[in-house]
């Protein structure tokens, strides 16, 4: 079991950065791949970024590739999302997952453990 909190989120103009953090407790952050998700008002739940078990391996969205950056820190027990250029779209609750599985993958049904989201708002 592992049990995850999402911080960092606020409101920020567009152009703007924020850095999300996912601190987890528990189980050891090492045993899972990790995934950030976000989920806009009206809008299905969407895979952002997702990051292999030691960190080797990332993916972007198109959405976000060249303005996010997902890494970690296992050390530390702790997953991070940083985000610069950040535009109006990029509005939405931005969740935090953790998944069993040894590769990571953008699918939502994938993961085991979900944080309890941080919201992201973007003004224009």
């Amino acid at each position: 079991q592992v049990q995850l909190v999402e911080s960092g989120g606020g409101l920020v103009q567009a152009g703007g950065s924020l850095r999300l953090s996912c601190a987890a407790s528990g189980r050891t952050l090492s045993s899972y791949a990790m995934g950030w998700f976000r989920q806009a008002p009206g809008k299905e739940r969407e895979n952002v970024a997702t990051i292999s078990r030691s960190g080797g391996n990332t993916v972007h969205a198109d959405s976000v590739k060249g303005r996010f950056t997902i890494s970690r820190d296992n050390a530390k027990n702790t997953v991070f999302l940083q985000m610069n250029g950040l535009k109006p779209e990029d509005t939405a609750v931005y969740y935090c997952a953790a998944s069993l599985l040894p590769i990571a993958s953008g699918a939502e049904n994938l993961y085991n453990y979900w944080g309890q989201g941080t919201q992201v708002t973007v003004s224009s």
